[in-house]
């Protein structure tokens, strides 16, 4: 029989098992998101398209706040972590449509 200190260790370190694999998850999926939005970026720069496309993005907003809900996580929580990567995706926008100008 096992003491439940050792019990507990086992069961934080299988936690953060799991923790360290999702960050991975996050990281390589973030990756690949900015890899397709520098391509749309490109894309508005050659055809001049503005950067920020309100239309799309309140439309992701309430999707990934449905999304959340679904998935029982705090939809704050989830808009303000996607309201991060638009600002982060429209700077890149930005940043290659100057570059391209």
């Amino acid at each position: 029989m096992t003491d439940p200190v050792t019990r507990a260790a086992t069961l934080l370190a299988e936690h953060r098992s799991s923790i360290d694999r999702l960050d991975a998850v996050l990281v390589y999926t973030l990756a690949e998101r900015f890899a397709h939005t520098q391509a749309v970026g490109k894309l508005k720069a050659q055809h001049t398209l503005p950067a920020s496309d309100p239309d799309r993005e309140a439309k992701q907003i309430a999707r990934l706040e449905q999304l959340s809900k679904e998935a029982d996580l705090d939809p704050e929580f989830a808009k303000a972590f996607l309201n991060f990567i638009i600002a982060e995706v429209i700077q890149h926008h930005e940043k290659i449509s100057n570059s391209e100008a």
